[in-house]
């Protein structure tokens, strides 16, 4: 709440979500009265399972990635990963590709089986930024989930990768926010997605239909006021446990799981974390 008030953002303001496979990293971003979204903290994914690649065939472990939107019927108080919000996995442009699988999860727990874990600390406190901003009036949050930070020379490492196609579309949607502050406009069309769009008022957009003539909105790029330019760039990164980056260097020694960060969490009156004492089974394949 004192970080809330120093960063001038309200309580019920909308928020962004971004996440970052590689890098283990999911940011929370929250719009301020200028209307642009300011970074509030980046926090470490304990977990996440597969590699990085869409997920296409339920079963197939792997998490989600590109543009998913998440209402309050997709928020799970009762999780038994102790708190979670469902991505919305398969959306639009998933069932166009006829891609499987359900039940895919931002949660506690620290336990992946195609889902992004967290520790219960961290999520009870990322969970209480999603449900106040849901409660303030936005109607639904936006999680944009990526396989790597899409700069320039993270595309180019992965050039000849199969689905360097599809991350080019991402990186679309990566940009656009870079630049304005805004999370775009996504539709789905032809079987892709498209960025910054607006159909027209008589257009039908359909996934596997051909897309029909779009016109792309212009905007302001982001240019915060030079009192505020700290503010614009200033990152607060939490610390906490990586298992995807800790097993990278230690394969072969298995890691237990822990939520032992309760520091980060109980800000938003959700109590104290359940007891991790057990680690509990992995939930069925996704």
């Amino acid at each position: 709440m004192m970080l809330l008030g120093r960063k001038g953002m309200d309580q019920g303001a909308p928020i962004f979500v971004r996440i970052f496979k590689e890098e283990s990293e999911l940011e929370v971003w929250k719009a301020r009265d200028d209307g642009r979204f300011y970074h509030f903290k980046t926090y470490p994914i304990c977990n996440w399972s597969g590699a990085i690649g869409p997920k296409t065939t339920y079963g197939d472990h792997q998490a989600p990635e590109g543009f998913y939107r998440v209402s309050a019927d997709q928020m799970n108080p009762n999780s038994q990963y102790y708190l979670a919000f469902n991505l919305g996995y398969p959306n639009a442009y998933d069932r166009s590709l006829q891609r499987t699988g359900d039940a895919l999860m931002v949660h506690g727990k620290c336990k992946s089986v195609g889902c992004y874990a967290m520790t219960d600390a961290l999520i009870e406190e990322i969970y209480g930024l999603a449900r106040e901003a849901l409660k303030g009036g936005q109607e639904n949050f936006e999680v944009h989930a990526f396989p790597f930070r899409m700069s320039d020379e993270n595309m180019a490492r992965y050039k000849d990768n199969p689905n360097y196609p599809f991350w080019k579309t991402l990186k679309q949607g990566y940009d656009y926010f870079e630049k304005y502050r805004l999370p775009p406009a996504i539709a789905v069309c032809d079987h892709h997605y498209v960025v910054n769009v607006k159909a027209p008022a008589n257009a039908t957009v359909r996934p596997d239909a051909a897309c029909p003539r779009f016109m792309r909105p212009v905007v302001a790029p982001f240019v915060p006021k030079p009192a505020e330019q700290q503010l614009a760039e200033e990152r607060i990164v939490v610390p906490g446990p990586k298992l995807r980056e800790m097993q990278s260097f230690a394969a072969a020694k298995p890691i237990p799981a822990r939520s032992d960060d309760a520091s980060f969490g109980t800000s938003f009156g959700l109590g104290v974390p359940e007891s991790t004492g057990s680690t509990p089974a992995p939930s069925a394949p996704q």
